[in-house]
């Protein structure tokens, strides 16, 4: 008998099968899904950009007029166009000119403008930080009243406040005097709520009441633990009492007759008039020059100062 060897056969698969696994084999399809926006990557917006280009060029254009015409002399300014350079470059003898006409009275005048912002703007930045530290650290029966009325204060112009000023200090017998300018210039209320909204936000009780249970006298707790944290407040407040006080020109104004005693606005404003009077010579160029160096000192002070405005206006703003 011959016997035959069968071979294994493999069992046929359904076409429906095959379709299945072939399917299950295929990798998935991805969808493309946009990157999340971040701090880093942030969402790009058309609109904003060209928001953000007006309020350069409408900040950036009138000092660029400055520094150009800056550069001009006295006959170069009537007869060029204001947006760009003409004639001699004559900064530096502009500058010079400036110093020394009528005996050098731009530097006293600049000096006048020191001595304000330091005492008057300083002494406003130091009683803000005091009032905002007690006003928020502190309770005392009348503080809803303090609030109410430094609110009120604050909703009040200067220029309405200056009138009686002068009726009141030229009783006292202290206008046409430095005092009449700095003691005005000491009382900020928006700098004494700005002070009070940042200590409520920056100082937490605790470590006063720790600092207390030390032993600590509340001057000293003061000046050592509460101090270094209100540093970017203090910054903030002091930039908008520098500011407000270095462009001040109302005040002076009706306070003040003696050139030796002018701010830099009233001098200039001085300068800029004088060709109005009989006889007056036209010094715009040194008006113009004066102008741009009234500004520096502020230019500079926003450029050093900051990093801190920044976080002092960030501050409060995320809850830990």
């Amino acid at each position: 008998m011959t016997m035959t060897a069968t071979t294994p056969s493999t069992p046929a698969v359904p076409a429906a099968s095959r379709t299945t696994t072939s399917a299950t084999t295929r990798k998935p399809v991805r969808l493309r899904s946009r990157a999340p926006h971040s701090v880093a990557r942030p969402r790009r917006s058309v609109l904003m950009t060209v928001l953000t280009g007006i309020v350069l060029l409408y900040a950036l254009v009138p000092l660029f007029w400055l520094v150009v015409n800056a550069s001009k002399t006295q006959s170069s300014l009537f007869s060029s166009f204001g947006l760009w350079f003409s004639g001699d470059f004559a900064l530096f003898d502009n500058i010079a000119r400036t110093l020394t006409y009528d005996g050098g009275i731009f530097g006293r005048w600049f000096a006048n403008t020191l001595l304000y912002v330091v005492l008057g703007a300083g002494g406003a930045t130091f009683l803000a930080v005091l009032g905002g530290y007690a006003l928020a650290k502190f309770d005392f029966p009348g503080k809803r009243g303090v609030f109410a009325t430094v609110i009120g204060a604050v909703a009040v112009p200067g220029t309405a406040l200056a009138v009686p000023t002068f009726l009141m200090f030229s009783q006292m017998g202290l206008t046409n005097t430095p005092w009449a300018v700095i003691i005005p210039s000491l009382i900020s209320p928006f700098g004494l709520y700005l002070m009070w909204v940042f200590a409520a936000e920056s100082i937490p009780t605790e470590l006063l009441e720790a600092a207390r249970m030390d032993g600590s006298s509340e001057g000293r707790t003061f000046f050592q633990v509460s101090l270094p944290l209100l540093a970017p407040g203090i910054v903030t407040v002091l930039l908008f009492t520098m500011v407000a006080t270095w462009n001040n020109y109302f005040l002076p104004l009706i306070m003040l007759k003696d050139p030796d005693w002018y701010p830099l606005t009233l001098g200039l404003n001085a300068w800029n008039a004088q060709a109005a009077t009989a006889g007056g010579e036209a010094i715009f160029d040194l008006v113009i020059t004066g102008s741009l160096l009234t500004i520096l000192p502020l230019v500079a002070a926003f450029l050093l100062l900051q990093r801190y405005w920044q976080s002092g206006l960030a501050a409060g703003s995320v809850k830990e």
